[in-house]
């Protein structure tokens, strides 16, 4: 009971920030490749001839174009607002003018092409008006309303809106900020850079975050291969009251937010919840400062700190314009080997290769690798299972790889989904040591592609039913109505026909009387004409001479003249 208490009273609380680290599960240690970009400092990359500015640059919704082919915009200027609630905004990277908005190619695993603003910069690079925010006198609210306008999102990778995750859940009080500063992945080194040259505004951004979320704790969790960093961090987190820095193992993949929870504080996230529901966030470094800037500057998100990196004549690490052709960066390393055969985005273990050379750098866009033969390898050919259970001892997440593997090649989902498959992190430690060679996460992909397309396609026939169902509803429902108004009528019909059978009679009598006088009046007319063209000797001319044809067809006008003559002399008088 004690304990169970004890528990309790640490997720109100939040864990202390001891110096004590818990190691999980699993992980693997490949070579880190991260000394070769870190010998020169950050550079600012040139502005380039055209920017590309892909819509989809984050998770959820594609923003909304604001722009048209034609527009001279300028630098901070937004091209395209956040549409729905979980979106982000596209700014003008610098100032120029709008030439294209098309598909193009962009950097993503599909290779298929998305649309694109293209900009033209004037190389004038002239900022739009900023309106820096007084965070500390402004209601949290408002200050989350400014920053859906920002652009920024989670700039470690995941691209998710910033403004959703400092916005009020009322789920539980977030107790305790964590700063992902791990940078476990191999060859990626922009936050290492990023801390080293520019600690004091990471942590006045940490500042601003922990009283958008209310936190009273701050950690920032760095791997112990980042010694440098260590010590700038250190030494800005004086000056921040609650904000300290905790060193962990470098071990991958230590970066990830679930992971480095539980190393710096010991506490086991649940796979079926959230850490804020638990009463923790996480931040990536590179994510606060663009939070300092904004709320200082007014400065929107237009660029982040990008690796490049591996076969390249000047690894280093560059500030990049948000779309900028990686070809730009490539030559600003000092251009690649001649032996270079595609480019990773993102690190070797969770990145993806790039369709093409031609893609523009996005938020997601920390780390480019020039790959060739020597640095990555063609994988050989998958061999069958041994059923080693290595995949299992190297998996962050306490899966059993191998099962999941075996659920998959089937198409045994259901099993696969029952085995955890969506815990999954996708991390890449399973296939780093399987000594088979066996792709293991490109089978998990699939398998969770094919669950959510079947969940899709299950929700979609759920809801063709409902509306069948409504319809039908509607149509009854219809039929009722139409039904009750008809006899309504033929009630009020019946009504109106019995008052209508009284006043029948003298009204039919007045129409007749009326009928009759309206014919007398006509024949009198006619027979007074008759009677003043007679006197005068007026005959009917042309009636000479005609043919038979015209002669039967007066007679006949004749005859009905006489009738009708007949007709009103027999007429009773008044």
């Amino acid at each position: 009971m004690n304990s169970i208490i004890q528990f309790a009273s640490r997720l109100i609380q939040g864990p202390s920030p001891s110096a004590e680290v818990h190691q999980f599960n699993g992980g693997v240690h490949p070579p880190g490749h991260k000394a070769v970009s870190t010998t020169r400092p950050i550079a600012k990359l040139a502005i380039p001839e055209k920017l590309i500015l892909p819509l989809r640059q984050h998770v959820g919704y594609i923003p909304k174009i604001k722009t048209q082919v034609g527009d001279y915009v300028l630098k901070g200027q937004m091209l395209a607002e956040a549409e729905g609630t979980v979106s982000a905004a596209i700014h003008a990277p610098t100032s120029g003018t709008v030439t294209a908005i098309s598909d193009q190619i962009i950097p993503h695993p599909s290779g298929l092409p998305d649309m694109c603003i293209t900009l033209t910069p004037d190389g004038k690079d002239a900022w739009a008006s900023l309106q820096p925010i007084d965070w500390r006198n402004t209601a949290v609210k408002d200050l989350v309303a400014h920053l859906r306008l920002s652009g920024i999102v989670g700039l470690g990778g995941a691209t998710f809106p910033t403004h959703i995750k400092v916005r009020a859940s009322g789920k539980s009080h977030i107790h305790t900020l964590v700063i992902n500063a791990a940078e476990c992945e191999p060859y990626i080194t922009c936050d290492d850079m990023l801390m080293r040259e520019r600690a004091d505004e990471i942590v006045n951004g940490i500042e601003i975050v922990q009283y958008l979320l209310g936190a009273e704790n701050c950690i920032v969790g760095i791997e112990d291969n980042k010694p440098e960093a260590t010590s700038a961090m250190r030494a800005a987190c004086n000056a921040l009251p609650g904000a300290s820095v905790k060193v962990v193992p470098t071990l991958y993949p230590s970066g990830d937010a679930r992971r480095l929870i539980h190393l710096l504080l010991g506490t086991e996230i649940p796979h079926n919840k959230r850490s804020t529901d638990i009463g923790i966030q996480v931040f990536n470094v590179a994510t606060v400062l663009a939070i300092y800037r904004y709320f200082t500057f007014g400065e929107p998100a237009v660029s982040r700190i990008v690796t490049m990196t591996g076969s390249v004549s000047l690894p280093q690490n560059f500030e990049v314009l948000f779309g900028t052709p990686l070809q730009s960066l490539v030559a600003a390393a000092g251009g690649v080997n001649a032996d270079i055969t595609h480019f990773i985005m993102g690190g070797p273990m969770m990145g993806f290769d790039l369709p093409s050379s031609d893609v523009p750098i996005t938020k997601a866009a920390n780390c480019i690798i020039a790959a060739t033969p020597g640095l990555f390898a063609p994988p050989p050919p998958a061999m069958p299972c041994i059923r080693c259970a290595r995949c299992a001892e190297a998996c962050p997440v306490n899966l059993q790889p191998q099962e999941l593997y075996w659920f998959s090649k089937s198409d045994n989902f259901e099993k696969a989904r029952d085995y955890n498959l969506f815990d999954c992190i996708e991390c890449g430690c399973c296939t780093y040591v399987c000594p088979s060679d066996i792709p293991l996460v490109q089978y998990y992909r699939y398998a969770k592609s094919e669950v959510i397309a079947a969940d899709k396609a299950k929700e979609a026939a759920d809801l063709a039913r409902e509306r069948n169902e409504f319809r039908l509803a509607r149509i009854e429902r219809e039929k009722l109505e139409r039904a009750q108004k008809h006899a309504e009528r033929a009630a009020s019909a019946k009504t109106e026909g019995s008052k209508t059978e009284v006043e029948k009679p003298a009204n039919t009598a007045i129409a007749d009387d009326a009928k009759k006088a309206a014919i007398a009046a006509a024949v009198e007319r006619a027979k007074a004409l008759k009677l003043a063209a007679t006197q005068a000797g007026v005959t009917p001319g042309n009636t000479e001479n005609v043919s038979p044809a015209v002669q039967a067809e007066i007679s006949e006008i004749e005859a009905i003249r006489k009738k009708a003559e007949q007709t009103i002399d027999t007429q009773p008088s008044d």
